[in-house]
């Protein structure tokens, strides 16, 4: 017998999934943003990405599929050239900062350290409220780069902030974070394929 709390986990997460499909205005503002991150790429610029905990992590993943690859190449679709991205993840820094400055600048002091004008930065919050991934939408404005905000629940503090922001349905942290590592996945599909169309 499935248990109920198992299927409850795919129930949700599709219901979550057919909202933001339902969404168009969100549609919209993601495809403005995969067009934007392949636009980035194009330029020769770089996109960086952080996130707290679980969204480390999807961070860390979205980067090393730009950096390494993305799907397995084969004949019809050839390998790509490496794509520069990069995740605050690093603990030297992440904890040498957070011991001299407090973790609120964790983020802020990496922008600032690798940013350039023309760069992209993505914050992943499912809350929107973490005060390192404010600080480092602001070291980046100032920097000159572009920031974009995938979030959850009401947006916090970083949906203003953002010059693109994504709100994704779901109740829980982690029908959020199933979303926005969809969404990064997606992105991913979309540079290849703006960049490489003969893949």
């Amino acid at each position: 017998m499935i248990s109920s709390s198992l299927q409850t986990a795919f129930f949700e997460a599709r219901t979550s999934l057919d909202v933001l499909l339902a969404d168009r205005g969100a549609m919209e503002r993601l495809h403005t943003i995969a067009e934007l991150l392949a636009a980035t790429f194009r330029t020769g610029r770089k996109v960086m990405i952080c996130g707290n905990g679980g969204s480390s992590c999807d961070a860390a993943h979205f980067a090393e599929e730009l950096t390494g690859r993305f799907r397995a190449p084969t004949p019809a679709r050839p390998d790509r050239p490496p794509l520069p991205a990069m995740a605050c993840t690093d603990p030297g820094h992440i904890t040498c900062t957070a011991n001299d400055y407090g973790f609120e600048h964790v983020f802020a002091r990496w922008v600032g350290a690798f940013g350039h004008p023309g760069d992209c930065l993505i914050v992943l919050s499912t809350s929107g409220n973490s005060d390192n991934i404010l600080r480092a939408i602001d070291a980046a404005k100032v920097i000159g780069m572009t920031t974009i905000a995938l979030l959850g629940k009401t947006g916090g503090p970083a949906l203003p902030r953002a010059d693109h922001a994504v709100i994704v349905p779901g109740r829980t942290s982690d029908r959020i974070q199933e979303l926005h590592m969809l969404i990064l996945h997606a992105f991913v599909e979309h540079v290849e394929d703006a960049l490489y169309p003969e893949r």
